[in-house]
């Protein structure tokens, strides 16, 4: 009885949370990062600053995107339910593809505004380069493990990845997940 409770706060505490991480990444974006205070997180987030600092002891922790609509996961997940036999190349675009396509308009939208951020406020940058490294890592081990060798895959999706989503960045009108797909489209015919 006492477990649906527990998850009941849990998934309520990861919702506020979220909240607070998406007004913080909005304002940083509308006002810069340097203008915006986190009494007007707090505030546009509908809590008090306590409540910010609870969940992020330092401003500089609203930057850090490790959790934020990750899909980390799901593109391990993605990469090992690949069928065998796949290009490397092809078993990461279409594990990505598989992840886009499952995800919610809402958390497609929310993802896409976050790199979004992450790519033109120099100080998001900094704060998720790390981020970055730890793509990379998860993307090398799980091609790795269907398919030992392949780390160096994991290094050219990385940069082919962002550099199409840096040139996205440049005018976000299109799709990310289009232009990361259209990328490795083009990575795969390069190498075959």
């Amino acid at each position: 009885m006492d477990q649906p409770a527990t998850g009941l706060r849990e998934r309520k505490k990861a919702r506020t949370k979220t909240a607070i991480q998406q007004h913080a990444l909005r304002l940083f974006k509308e006002h810069g990062y340097q203008a915006t205070t986190v009494e007007q997180i707090a505030e546009a987030a509908e809590v008090a600053p306590s409540t910010v600092f609870r969940y992020f002891p330092t401003k500089e922790d609203l930057a850090v995107l490790d959790s934020y609509f990750s899909i980390a996961d799901a593109m391990s997940a993605a990469i090992a339910a690949q069928p065998a036999g796949m290009a490397p190349v092809e078993v990461v675009r279409s594990a990505f593809r598989g992840v886009f396509a499952g995800m919610s308009p809402e958390d497609r939208a929310a993802r896409y505004e976050r790199d979004l951020v992450m790519l033109t406020i120099p100080e998001v940058w900094a704060a998720n380069l790390s981020l970055i490294a730890k793509s990379r890592r998860m993307l090398a081990d799980a091609m790795q493990a269907r398919s030992p060798g392949s780390r160096i895959v994991a290094d050219a999706a990385v940069g082919v990845g962002l550099g199409a989503l840096l040139d996205w960045a440049q005018d976000p009108q299109g799709d990310p997940a289009e232009a990361l797909d259209q990328a490795f489209s083009r990575l795969a015919e390069f190498l075959s």
